[in-house]
C-alpha cells in the first residue's frame, strides 16, 4: 500500500488530525475506531471531539427511549475493544406486546435481549472511554466551519481548531447543521417528531408490567406509533409522528388501551414530582443531502443513516462511525473516497429505507381503517407473520426481510380471512 501523504485527500497519514463534532455514541465510537484501526496500520492520529453538553452531571436530557439492542454489544467489544456497560442496565427487554385498538399480541424475544438504560449515562460512559484512551475532549460547541483544499478549520466557542478532516456526529442539531450547510451545501434529513415523558407507578405495578415493551399503532391523527418501555423504577412513554406535540401525548394517554397499561396514571396523588413532564425530540426519516464531501463526512442521525421508521439510532451511529473511520484510513477523505467506500458500506441502511417508508404508510393505513386487528388475528395462526411483526417492532431484521416474509400467500390468505371474519362480527 502506498504511504499516505500529509495534506492530501488520500488515506489519513501519520499524525493527521481528525476533528469530530459531537461526542455522543457515534462520535465517540468513530474516535475510538480511528485510534484502534490507525494503530493496526502503524499510524498515530490526533483526534479531537467537540462536545458542549455535560453528560457526566446529567444536565442534558436525551429524548431517546434508551433501549440498546444487538448487535451493539458485539460491535463495541469487537470493533472498539470497549465492554458493553451492563452495570448501567435498568432491565433486560424480553419481548414486545403489539396493540391494535381492540387486541394485543404478545411477541416474546427469542434471541439476545435488548437492554434498557438511561441514554445520558450511556453517552457519558462512551465519551469517558474515549477520554481514557487519550482522545482529546474539547468542551465547547462548534460555531463555524471552513473547508479548504489542504485543511479544515472548526471555530468553537473558545478557540479555533485546524485539522485534516471534520466528522459530523451532531444528530439533528439545527445550529451545527447550519454550519455544514454554509460550508458544504449540506441539508439536514427530513424527520419525525417525538414526544417523551415518564411515569412512576410504584414497584408493585412495575412488577406486574413486566419486561416487555408495549407498542401501539393508534388511529390518532398525527400519532404514527407509541410505546411504553419499562426502565427499572419507571415507565418511559413516547410517541412519534410528523407533528406530534403535548396535546397529542395527552390524547394518546387517554386511549383505553394505553390507560390499561398504565395503572393509576390519572391518580395525581401518586405521581412523583417529575412525572409526565414533556420532552420533545426528533429522529431522521430520510438521508441527509450532501452528507459527505472533500474533507468532511456526516455519520448517524446527522447523515440520516439509521433504520427507517423504527430508528435503532445508537447502533446505527456506532456502526456508521466505525465505517467512516475505516474509509478515512483505507480509502481517503475525498468526496470520491466517501462515495465509493463509505456510502456502499452503509448500503444495508440506505437500501432498506424505501421498504421502511412503505411499511410506515401501510401501517398507518391499516391502523386508520381498523384492519390492524385482522393482522394480529392472522398472526396468531401464522408463526411466520408473528416473526415478521416482531422483527418490525424490534428492528432486529431489515424491512426488506419483513416485507418478504409478510407477502407469502399463506399469510396473505390468513389476513384476508381474518379481515372478513372481523367484518362479520361488526355491528350493522
Amino acid at each position: 500500500m502506498k504511504t499516505p501523504t500529509a495534506g492530501s485527500l488520500g488515506p489519513l497519514a501519520d499524525q493527521a488530525h481528525v476533528i469530530i463534532i459531537g461526542g455522543g455514541p457515534g462520535g465517540a465510537a468513530c474516535a475510538m475506531a480511528l485510534q484502534r484501526q490507525a494503530a493496526q496500520l502503524g499510524r498515530r492520529l490526533q483526534i479531537t471531539i467537540l462536545e458542549g453538553k455535560d453528560f457526566h452531571r446529567e444536565r442534558h436530557y436525551n429524548q431517546c427511549a434508551g433501549v440498546l439492542s444487538p448487535p451493539l454489544p458485539r460491535l463495541m467489544e469487537e470493533e472498539l475493544e470497549v465492554a458493553f456497560p451492563h452495570h448501567l442496565s435498568r432491565g433486560a427487554i424480553d419481548g414486545y406486546v403489539l396493540h391494535s385498538r381492540r387486541q394485543a399480541l404478545d411477541l416474546p424475544e427469542t434471541g439476545e435481549p435488548s437492554i434498557a438504560l438511561r441514554r445520558v449515562q450511556f453517552d457519558d460512559y462512551m465519551l469517558e472511554q474515549a477520554r481514557q484512551r487519550g482522545i482529546k475532549i474539547w468542551p465547547a460547541r462548534a460555531v463555524d466551519l471552513e473547508l479548504h483544499a489542504d485543511k479544515v478549520v472548526v471555530y468553537s466557542e473558545n478557540a479555533p481548531l485546524e485539522g485534516d478532516v471534520a466528522v459530523g456526529a451532531f444528530g439533528l442539531d439545527e445550529g451545527t447543521g447550519a454550519i455544514f450547510s454554509r460550508a458544504a451545501g449540506y441539508r439536514l434529513p427530513s424527520y419525525l417528531s417525538s414526544v417523551v415523558t415518564k411515569y412512576h407507578p410504584g414497584q408493585e405495578a412495575m412488577d406486574r408490567f413486566g419486561h416487555r415493551i408495549h407498542t401501539f399503532l393508534p388511529p390518532v391523527r398525527h400519532v404514527e406509533f407509541g410505546a411504553v418501555t419499562p426502565k427499572g423504577n419507571h415507565l418511559t412513554i413516547n410517541i412519534a409522528g410528523s407533528s406530534v406535540d403535548a396535546p397529542a401525548m395527552q390524547t394518546f394517554l387517554d386511549l383505553p388501551e394505553v390507560r390499561a397499561c398504565l395503572p393509576g396514571l390519572h391518580d395525581l396523588e401518586h405521581h412523583q414530582p417529575n412525572d409526565l413532564r414533556i420532552f420533545k425530540g426528533r429522529f431522521p426519516a430520510s438521508l441527509a443531502h450532501r452528507f459527505y464531501g472533500d474533507r468532511y463526512v456526516l455519520i448517524g442521525d446527522a447523515g440520516g443513516l439509521l433504520r427507517a421508521f423504527k430508528g435503532k439510532g445508537v447502533t446505527s451511529a456506532v456502526l456508521t462511525g466505525i465505517r467512516a473511520a475505516r474509509t478515512m484510513l483505507q480509502a481517503g477523505i475525498s468526496q470520491r473516497a466517501f462515495a465509493e467506500h463509505f456510502r456502499p458500506a452503509n448500503q444495508d441502511i440506505i437500501a432498506d429505507m424505501p421498504y421502511g417508508h412503505a411499511m410506515r404508510r401501510l401501517t398507518m393505513l391499516l391502523s386508520r381503517t381498523g384492519q390492524l386487528d385482522a393482522v394480529l388475528d392472522a398472526a396468531r395462526q401464522q408463526p411466520a407473520l408473528r416473526t415478521a411483526l416482531f422483527d418490525a417492532v424490534s428492528a432486529h431484521s431489515s424491512y426488506r426481510e419483513v416485507v418478504a416474509h409478510s407477502m407469502r400467500p399463506a399469510i396473505m390468505a390468513a389476513v384476508v380471512q381474518a379481515g372478513a371474519h372481523n367484518l362479520l362480527r361488526m355491528p350493522s
